[in-house]
């Protein structure tokens, strides 16, 4: 017994060393996974304020893009459609989109609540910290469903209503584009598919795209765009300097739109591949315009400014569904590409009698289909067919409920203004601007 009294406490003590270690691994381990979540929370609010910037982008290159008369109007629809997306994100985008277990219909419909936040200081909460604050989180995405409203916006230009576009805005962000968008990056069918888009060249882009598509064939060409013999009259922008700069910009907040859809940054590993997405960004980015600056000069003797940068937006647009993968040359190839679809695609929509004032068409659907598909050249996980499949799924469905929904706000509210207010612009029309004489011109 004296032996035993003797060992338990020299046990205790030899024991002592051993215990601290552990003390201080669980502690190591701990600080870790704080590290992790406070990066990757990081990494969502750097990256959504890059891509907050973008409506300044495309406010910028909108207006660059309409006539003098109309610039009021498009600036205006583009502070209101973010900010609608804002609380319709937050009242049902957010949790119709990422339901987690909470599916209306497992795999295609999500959850219909509003989004809350964790309390203050985390208090009394178990965290996941494996992953990022629902703030981040929550901001980062709603910034993904605006830049698909603003994408229809561009096409609809000089000739939608403000009221009634803005009614489609609510639907788009709040329902449309969350459903899609939830079969994916939600973890719904296309996703137990294997379909692959990495931060939203259908998703977000080509979605746009289709609903653009929709209204502008419901809502018809601007009076003069198309003669009756069949020729196409150019309807010069207002601003090509501003254009110029809203794309610049664009092309900055898109580093935020593919590096945040990383997802994580509590790793070497992660930010190495941020990095590799930033440096693949850019190059399809340089590609798009490159390749359109060659083909124009080319094709019409001249070079296109409009036509460039809308290459260098589809250069961006085709390289988002997998930025991580290829290497910088098969980067370049993809985003190249995108530029040459540009300057066969504008023209391709004119000869349909398809007026799409900013291009956005072939930038965001026809670059979003090429992008989509390519992944699997680079990506070992995906297949073409699978890619096809997602592609269509999720147009049929954009274009589909938003031919209907235009056209049951077309034979109700009415859709377009007169032809007395487009002649006379929309910043008259709709906003009750002053007239001045050149505005009714051109």
């Amino acid at each position: 017994m004296n032996l035993i009294k003797t060992l338990i406490p020299a046990v205790a003590i030899a024991a002592l060393p051993q215990m601290g270690l552990a003390q201080e691994a669980a502690a190591s381990g701990e600080a870790a996974q704080h590290t992790q979540y406070i990066l990757t929370s990081l990494l969502f609010l750097v990256g959504g304020f890059l891509v907050f910037w973008m409506a300044a982008g495309f406010a910028m290159l909108e207006a660059g893009l309409v006539r003098s008369k109309n610039v009021t109007m498009q600036l205006t629809k583009n502070i209101a459609l973010f900010s609608l997306a804002a609380i319709m994100y937050w009242l049902v985008g957010f949790n119709l989109m990422y339901p987690g277990d909470g599916w209306s219909i497992t795999g295609f419909l999500g959850a219909f609540s509003p989004t809350s936040l964790e309390p203050v200081g985390l208090a009394d909460t178990e965290t996941d910290l494996s992953y990022a604050s629902v703030g981040s989180d929550f901001f980062f995405q709603l910034m993904f469903c605006a830049t698909t409203a603003s994408i229809v916006s561009g096409t609809m230009a000089e000739r939608v209503k403000l009221w009634p576009f803005l009614l489609f805005v609510v639907v788009l962000t709040g329902i449309i584009y969350p459903i899609e968008a939830s079969w994916q990056w939600g973890g719904g069918w296309l996703s137990e598919m294997g379909f692959s888009d990495f931060a939203g060249s259908t998703l977000v882009h080509a979605a746009g795209g289709f609903a653009a598509l929709a209204g502008a064939i419901v809502l018809g060409p601007r009076i003069g765009k198309f003669t009756k013999d069949g020729k196409v009259h150019p309807i010069p922008g207002s601003n090509l300097a501003l254009a110029t700069l809203g794309t610049f910009i664009l092309w900055l907040g898109w580093f935020g739109f593919n590096g945040g859809s990383q997802l994580a940054m509590g790793t070497i590993g992660d930010v190495a591949d941020i990095s590799r997405i930033f440096a693949n960004t850019n190059m399809a980015a340089a590609a798009g315009a490159v390749a359109v600056l060659l083909l124009t000069q080319v094709r019409y003797g001249k070079v296109d400014l409009t036509m460039t940068l809308n290459g260098a937006l589809a250069g961006l647009v085709s390289i988002t569904a997998e930025p991580l993968a290829p290497s910088l040359f098969q980067s370049l190839i993809i985003g190249g590409i995108g530029g040459v679809i540009v300057v066969f695609a504008v023209p391709m929509l004119d000869r349909m009698k398809i007026d799409d004032v900013v291009g956005a068409i072939p930038v965001h659907l026809i670059a979003g289909f090429w992008g989509t598909f390519i992944v699997a050249w680079t990506n070992s996980d995906a297949s073409f067919v699978t890619q096809i499949i997602g592609f269509l799924a999720i147009g049929i469905f954009v274009f589909a409920v938003s031919y209907v929904l235009f056209a049951i706000i077309k034979a109700t509210v009415g859709l377009r203004v007169g032809e007395e207010e487009e002649i006379n612009g929309l910043d008259m029309a709709e906003l009750g601007m002053e007239a001045y004489p050149e505005f009714s011109k051109g």
